[in-house]
């Protein structure tokens, strides 16, 4: 029998305004920009990047990488430590994501990621919030097609996204009013309005008491996700899992069980992540 959609123990979808989606791949993509582009990514998002790491993750050789690295580290975005290693330089926008290990939780999030993924037949990401923002740092998609493409790289609003409200729920209320209500919200544009403060307030509440957060087309017109946070072996949240499907398709994949295969994919990782002697302390 189908759960109501308004029962407390499913996600109730509200009235969101209208977003727009992100922007698709150009039919004419240039190669070249493009590999430049996720080095950038990679550099932001992992902090340090070595030459043959560069060339897996492009699946290109390790002399192309070298070119591409070059330019970049003349062009100011990345410089060479002591280790040869290559680290965001002065010209980066955005720093590292302040995880040291990111590509190591990578590394131990993949084979869970893609075993979720296959059960489900969804779009699975991995994602670190970073202030009021959160950074995808891998996604595993699902195999229909009708389905939620790649996010890796992307920055989004951690009060919009599921994986961002859960591991936001998380922090203690000071900390909340310091993103979304301090004078630096404002600066930065993360103010959250005083009259729908309260209610965000309430979401965070009903998070902590869930396990999880929803997101209903609050990033995107047509996709909706569920997210659950992920703890290290001192219990705190090192990033989140998130489950994107197409909004039409959301409701069937909740009802066939959403919630347990995530919870468990994420019981599964955070065991692997408290047995790595390089988590967060």
């Amino acid at each position: 029998m189908q759960k109501n959609p308004t029962s407390p123990s499913a996600p109730n979808p509200a009235a969101r305004p209208a977003r727009k989606p992100l922007q698709k791949r150009p039919t004419y993509s240039i190669e070249a920009v493009d590999n430049a582009l996720q080095l950038l990514q990679l550099l932001r998002d992992g902090g340090t990047l070595r030459l043959k790491d560069a060339a897996h993750e492009l699946g290109v050789a390790p002399s192309t990488a070298h070119r591409l690295l070059a330019m970049l580290v003349y062009r100011g975005f990345a410089i060479q430590d002591e280790t040869r290693r290559y680290v965001p330089g002065p010209a980066m926008g955005v720093g590292p994501a302040g995880l040291s290990w990111s590509r190591l939780l990578r590394s131990l999030a993949q084979p869970h990621m893609e075993l979720l993924s296959a059960r489900l037949n969804e779009t699975v990401n991995l994602m670190v919030r970073v202030g009021t923002k959160v950074r995808f740092l891998a996604t595993v998609e699902g195999n229909n097609v009708l389905r939620i493409g790649d996010r890796q790289g992307t920055v989004m609003p951690a009060d919009k996204t599921s994986g961002g409200k859960v591991m936001l729920a998380e922090l203690e209320p000071p900390m909340i009013e310091q993103l979304f209500r301090s004078s630096n919200a404002e600066i930065g544009g993360d103010t959250i309005p005083a009259e729908d403060y309260p209610a965000f307030l309430r979401e965070l509440e009903s998070i902590r008491s869930n396990g999880f957060a929803a997101n209903f087309e609050g990033t995107e017109d047509g996709v909706s996700a569920l997210g659950m946070a992920l703890h290290n072996r001192h219990g705190h949240v090192v990033g989140a899992l998130s489950v994107a499907t197409p909004a039409t398709r959301f409701r069937k994949v909740f009802d066939a069980g959403l919630v347990p295969a995530l919870r468990e994919t994420c019981r599964q990782l955070e065991i692997d992540i408290a047995a790595n002697p390089a988590d967060e302390d």
